[in-house]
């Protein structure tokens, strides 16, 4: 007889995360996450007055923190002047 194994598929990597995720994940408060998104200094997506966080954004800051094994800034991933 055979035994069927059932396995579990893992859900879908999130696209965003709120605000309060990534506060979480970084160790900071929401206000100073706000504070950054409010000065150009973090990227986010404004949603009818909400923000989100593109996940990518933080895989890429990630990313390219483990690859300069160093310090990256978190503004070098947010647009300038209207540029996307």
């Amino acid at each position: 007889m055979k035994t069927e194994v059932k396995r579990e598929m893992a859900p879908p990597a999130p696209r965003f995360y709120t605000v309060a995720e990534v506060a979480r994940m970084l160790s900071i408060s929401t206000r100073m996450l706000y504070t950054a998104i409010n000065n150009a200094e973090f990227p986010a997506v404004r949603i009818r007055g909400r923000f989100v966080i593109p996940a990518r954004a933080i895989n890429e800051m990630v990313a390219a923190a483990i690859q300069a094994h160093g310090l990256v800034d978190a503004s070098d991933w947010v647009a300038q002047d209207g540029a996307a």
